[in-house]
């Protein structure tokens, strides 16, 4: 019985695996090459996938997030606050967020 579970858990011990062909279709983002399709070229940065949205909320306020492309971060509107993303991983630490409020009243200032 114990070689019957070595004998399972060895292949899996030995290293990093290919996921199947049907959890690379779920778990990758358009345009992320699979673990098995990787060759020794440079690693292509990961961009993040907005489709993730609908899923993710703000840890504070627990409401929708809006994404924004040419910052590469999830603002809260409401809270006036931008969570970055990082290698396509938003970093939902609230203490990593930036605010923007002040920024926007700073050009509201500036147009007056």
């Amino acid at each position: 019985m114990l070689v019957t579970a070595c004998s399972r858990l060895t292949p899996a011990l030995r290293g990093p695996r290919a996921p199947s062909a049907v959890a690379g279709r779920y778990l990758l983002a358009p345009g992320v090459r699979s673990f098995a399709d990787r060759s020794d070229k440079a690693e292509e940065p990961r961009t993040f996938h907005p489709a993730l949205l609908q899923f993710l909320v703000c840890p504070l306020s627990k409401k929708p997030l809006r994404y924004e492309a040419s910052t590469n971060e999830l603002i809260n509107e409401e809270l006036g606050i931008a969570y970055p993303i990082i290698d396509g991983i938003p970093n939902m630490i609230p203490q990593a967020a930036r605010t923007i409020r002040q920024n926007k009243k700073q050009e509201e200032a500036e147009q007056h």
